[in-house]
């Protein structure tokens, strides 16, 4: 499992009855694929910037493709650039891989034909391992979910990040969200706008 599967995860059982960001969730993804990277020794960063430094080696197929869209040639990309080239929909494949994968199922809201679907995920060592590192305050798991709108269970005593490349991810990763936020008051505030000249306002 890697920290992005960690993460979803997390998402899926603290948030259950609360649809998180699918954007937002998919740069939190996309930086948490950084994250595994650099702890891999697949990349460094020289300054906010992704080196390549070797052929990863895993098993995960998701973590795989974006070792794969490391861009290789100089200059090489910046932290920012990769959350939003990468993160497009990616909440969206981790679903599908989890789902396919058998750690989520669709359950149906209620009885009647009209109640709709919804994923749950199922009891599984993925689930376990996800929900271990969460109890354990482990502070790359709890900053991610923290992004996303998931506050740490125990706030005051999560052991802060001591790494500065992956420090530099959070933050990418933080003013990402922001910056996507943003986007979206701006579209409703044009909505708005637009709607109140229809009406006459």
């Amino acid at each position: 499992m890697t920290t992005a599967r960690d993460l979803f995860i997390v998402t899926m059982d603290k948030e259950p009855d609360r649809s998180v960001g699918q954007g937002d969730l998919s740069l939190a993804l996309a930086g948490a694929e950084v994250i595994d990277l650099l702890a891999d020794e697949v990349l460094t960063l020289d300054g906010d910037r992704m080196v390549p430094t070797r052929q990863p080696t895993t098993d995960d197929r998701l973590l795989g493709e974006a070792a794969s869209a490391v861009v290789r040639q100089i200059p090489f990309e910046r932290v920012e650039d990769w959350l939003w080239r990468r993160g497009r929909d990616l909440s969206a494949a981790y679903q599908a891989d989890l789902e396919q994968a058998g750690q989520l199922a669709r359950r149906r809201r209620s009885r009647l034909p009209f109640g709709g679907d919804r994923m749950e995920l199922v009891d599984s060592p993925a689930r376990s391992r996800a929900m271990h590192r969460w109890a354990a305050d482990e502070p790359v798991l709890a900053a991610l979910a923290a992004v996303v709108g998931i506050p740490a269970e125990q706030t005051e005593d999560t052991p802060a990040v001591g790494d500065e490349a992956v420090t530099t991810v959070l933050v990418a990763v933080h003013d990402a969200v922001m910056e996507l936020e943003a986007v979206r008051q701006r579209r409703a505030i044009e909505n708005a706008a637009f709607a109140n000249i229809w009406r006459g306002a």
